[in-house]
């Protein structure tokens, strides 16, 4: 990709979006997360294993964890090692199972067992960013955010939408141009 600088008129940017919502929303009527879980820490695991991973990978991985370990209590009552071996797949297993058990700790200690359910609160958990948190809220929770992956950014700046790479600057970009709730909002318009 050429090193000219991108200039995008946040206006340009908001019309564009309202031409493309509701071709996303008829072409991806039933968009949503590839990864599979079945309450808030489940996805938050999956989370967390996703990163530098497939979705393929990560549903092979939690197929087997999910059933082994049922609340973050568990990922505590096993050795570093063991868990280790069973992410090992997902890559960078050290991290993520360092990352799983620190969020499992505190997950007890702060909020009751419960996963938190805003942004400040899932910041504060060890391997989780706004991606991730957004992803939680989003999907968990019913809670608006646009969590930007690689793929959202790419197709953000390939659709004219903002000119930012980096994650956090994209997001309060498309935060400001697409509809928070019509057409899905801004969850579904980081599945489409």
């Amino acid at each position: 990709m050429s090193n000219k600088k991108i200039k995008i008129e946040p206006k340009e940017a908001k019309q564009r979006v309202r031409k493309i919502l509701p071709v996303l929303k008829k072409t991806y009527p039933d968009a949503a997360i590839a990864l599979n879980w079945d309450n808030p820490w489940n996805l938050l695991v999956a989370v967390i294993l996703s990163a530098q991973c497939t979705d393929v990978r990560v549903n092979l991985v939690t197929q087997n964890l999910f059933t082994k370990y049922k609340s973050p209590a568990d990922y505590l009552s096993v050795p570093q090692e063991e868990l280790e071996q069973d992410i090992r797949s997902t890559g960078f297993y050290r991290n993520k199972a360092r990352n799983l058990r620190g969020a499992a700790r505190k997950i007890i200690d702060d909020y009751g067992g419960q996963v938190p359910r805003t942004m400040d609160e899932l910041l504060t958990l060890p391997g989780a960013g706004r991606k991730t948190a957004n992803c939680i809220l989003g999907n968990a929770f019913g809670i608006p955010g646009i969590p930007c992956d690689t793929h959202v950014i790419r197709l953000s700046r390939r659709l004219g939408l903002s000119k930012h790479r980096d994650p956090v600057k994209l997001e309060f970009d498309l935060m400001e141009i697409v509809p928070k709730e019509q057409y899905g909002g801004w969850t579904m318009f980081s599945h489409c």
